[in-house]
């Protein structure tokens, strides 16, 4: 069968064993024996529409919380754990929820994460109190932890060449839609509904999507109970260990603004001895035959390797905007939840429309486009910060629209091209567990840039005696552009070294699919 794309599922050079006689199509095998499913593109509808959800309640929430607070009477600790409690349990379940993809299938784990996910929205939108609204906020951060891995392995397992550039472009778009439009639709829901109790309707807006897509998933999802056979074994310790590390290292991060106890920065050398011993034990794991939680040799690969630094750098940077952003917005300017959201809607729609740009495109251009588009953010960031200082009063919002859809535009170059870029040699059968590590590096970029850019925030309002919103956003906006920048002097490491031999044929590969359509 002739190739039409820049993917391979080995690494050349290597010789790899045979592993068609025990695995299903799409699952671990040859790349030269890939036989498309036919519903594969209705079975990516799904999986984007669970994306969606899952990712939108990341930023949906933070125009809720004043109605949060209304409505329950919760102090700023529990409204800042209704934010970092689900970001918390999400980053812990990532790896290993890869794994259990790889190893047990996809779409089981699709559907328990999916499920949950619905059920944990309805205790959400129910809460009586507080606790119990952090309780189930924790549930669907483990939910999305679940689901989200296995989207990237599907479209692995799913699609090949520009076919797969083309769903996560796709995908990209998805994340990029979903976490700029979460202000806009939770405002709207908000004033729709009340401010006493619109943020209930805020989590119940989960519930008929995962309903719908439910039975849908079970339908169209192919099922691969055996994606790699020689991970059944599913390491607990190596997740223990993992766990542990994960939570020591975000929890002071996320946590910055309400523990102001020295104690908290001892988590950062219990998180290093942690990841030592997990690193000991996955090498004396692996040397008594057995398949450790994290395949270290994916880090053989300078692809990957770097795309996932440039993936943590870039998601420190980009998220920091709308965390300041609508503060920003709402507080300094007296703007509404509906208003703020609005004013980040060029972002949303210039970063949609670029992913899917992006994905077309990204097996002709490779890194290069990753770093035109880190550059382009830049520039977008730049302009912001020049705009904020000439404008004042509620014509920000207005004045900000174009610099805001450049830097979204920049936004879909990179995030769609960087994961397939990154996961491009990755083995079919690694495909969760790569794209876990992956998503986890980049929640804990968010967090740490959330931290660094909240702390320099947060200090420029407390060193003025009447706050000066304005300087206060614009000194967070150079944190974020440092960011940028870093993710971008990667991203061009990349580009100067140049494509290894086997991503070169690759190329070729994909240029020659090109032309024969």
């Amino acid at each position: 069968m002739r190739q039409h794309g820049p993917v391979s599922s080995a690494p050349t050079g290597r010789p790899q064993p045979t592993t068609a006689a025990r695995t299903p199509p799409g699952a671990g095998r040859p790349e030269q024996e890939y036989s498309p499913d036919p519903r594969r593109w209705q079975a990516l509808a799904i999986c984007l529409v669970a994306g969606f959800m899952s990712l939108l309640d990341v930023s949906i929430v933070n125009v809720a919380l004043p109605s949060i607070q209304q409505g329950l009477g919760a102090g700023e600790n529990a409204l800042s754990w209704v934010v970092s409690g689900y970001a918390l349990a999400l980053g812990l379940l990532l790896v290993p929820a890869g794994r259990l993809g790889d190893a047990r299938g996809r779409r089981p784990s699709f559907e328990v994460g999916l499920g949950l996910f619905t059920l944990a929205s309805i205790a959400c939108g129910f809460a009586p109190t507080a606790t119990l609204l952090i309780v189930a906020r924790l549930v669907q951060g483990v939910a999305g932890g679940v689901l989200t891995p296995q989207i990237s392995g599907l479209i692995q397992s799913l699609f090949r060449g520009h076919e797969r550039a083309k769903a996560f472009g796709l995908f990209g778009a998805t994340v990029g839609i979903s976490t700029a439009i979460g202000p806009l639709l939770g405002g709207g829901i908000i004033s729709l509904f009340g401010a006493h109790s619109g943020w209930r309707y805020v989590f119940f807006v989960n519930v008929p999507i995962g309903l719908v897509a439910l039975p849908l998933a079970r339908k169209l999802i192919p099922h691969h109970p055996r994606m790699n056979p020689d991970a059944q074994d599913l390491d607990p310790i190596g997740v223990l260990l993992l766990g542990a590390a994960v939570t020591c290292l975000i929890l002071p991060l996320i946590e910055q603004q309400n523990w102001h106890s020295p104690d908290r920065l001892l988590l950062y050398p219990a998180a290093l001895v942690l990841l030592t011993t997990f690193l000991y034990w996955e090498r004396h794991y692996r040397r008594h035959g057995h398949e450790p939680v994290v395949d270290f040799s994916l880090f053989v690969r300078r692809s990957y390797t770097l795309g996932t630094g440039v993936g943590l750098l870039y998601f420190a940077g980009f998220t920091g905007v709308f965390f300041i952003y609508t503060q920003f917005l709402q507080d300094g300017l007296g703007y509404s939840a509906l208003h703020a959201g609005l004013a980040l809607t060029p972002f949303a729609l210039g970063s949609g429309a670029a992913a899917v740009l992006g994905g077309r495109i990204v097996t002709r251009y490779g890194r290069p486009l990753v770093a035109g588009g880190l550059l382009l953010v830049i520039i977008g960031l730049a302009a912001t910060y020049l705009v904020t200082g000439a404008v004042h009063g509620s014509a920000v919002g207005p004045a900000a629209a174009g610099p805001l859809l450049v830097a979204g535009l920049g936004s879909g170059l990179v995030i769609t091209p960087n994961v397939t870029i990154t996961l491009t040699e990755v083995p079919v059968h690694r495909a969760g567990i790569a794209g876990g590590v992956l998503q986890t590096g980049q929640r804990i970029g968010s967090a740490a840039g959330i931290a660094a850019t909240g702390s320099v925030f947060y200090g420029a309002l407390a060193g003025h005696g009447q706050p000066d919103w304005a300087l206060a956003f614009r000194h967070g906006l150079l944190v974020i552009t440092l960011f940028v920048a870093l993710a971008l002097a990667l991203a061009l490491i990349d580009v100067l070294i140049g494509p290894g031999p086997s991503r070169r044929r690759e190329t070729a590969r994909a240029d020659a699919g090109a032309t024969a359509r």
